[in-house]
């Protein structure tokens, strides 16, 4: 994102192919992580204009006695009404950004590592220094949804919505590799963390598969 001296890095991939995980290890290396999904369900759906929003445009039933968001409901509209969707889209996303400036402003001189499910997707690209995908075998990502008690015909709707997987490795600046175990995963996030913390790699020569040293 112009205007900040703070390095940037968007991290996508499909469902199911340890986004958060791979998250979670450049912390380990000393980025400050952001998630999008955790910040619209923690920042977005409490708030009351949002609440409201919804009930309105989707019904009363998204939301429960208390007045909070019924995510499950809202996901169920969703992932089978295209238009619901990008209504949702366009009443969370610009809420969203506003609070990652909010949010990069406040934290100069920092790494940040902001996951981000739908990053191509929305043209997000220009908003990170440098963009990771976390790609993995199709049958193990649809076995790792199942483990999260994701039905594999409700998994397969929601990959739908989302670019095929080799498409964004094709987008990505560099690529990460999840079909091993943690540590092969690991190795590759800290070889590219380093690699992006001490001297930022020349993004035009395409994508980079990062292997461990």
């Amino acid at each position: 994102m112009e205007g900040t001296t703070n390095l940037i890095v968007g991290l996508t991939g499909g469902m199911g192919c340890g986004k958060s995980t791979a998250a979670a290890m450049f912390a380990e290396r000393g980025f400050r992580r952001l998630d999008a999904d955790q910040t619209v369900r923690d920042e977005l759906l409490p708030n009351p204009a949002v609440a409201a929003a919804i009930r309105a445009h989707l019904g009363p039933d998204m939301l429960a006695a208390d007045g909070s968001v019924r995510r499950d409901k809202v996901a169920e509209v969703v992932f089978r009404d295209a238009a619901a969707l990008a209504w949702l889209e366009e009443l969370l996303h610009p809420r969203l950004l506003e609070r990652w400036r909010e949010v990069f402003a406040q934290s100069q001189g920092t790494a940040f590592i902001v996951e981000v499910p739908l990053l191509f997707e929305k043209g997000l690209e220009n908003w990170f220094d440098f963009t990771v995908c976390v790609t993995t075998d199709s049958a193990l990502q649809l076995r790792r949804l199942e483990q999260r008690g994701i039905p594999p015909e409700l998994a397969r709707q929601r990959l739908a919505k989302q670019l095929p997987l080799a498409r964004k490795c094709e987008l990505a600046d560099h690529v990460l590799l999840n079909d091993g175990t943690p540590d092969f995963l690991r190795e590759q996030v800290k070889a590219l963390a380093d690699r992006l913390l001490n001297n930022k790699p020349d993004r035009s020569a395409g994508p980079l598969h990062v292997s461990p040293p």
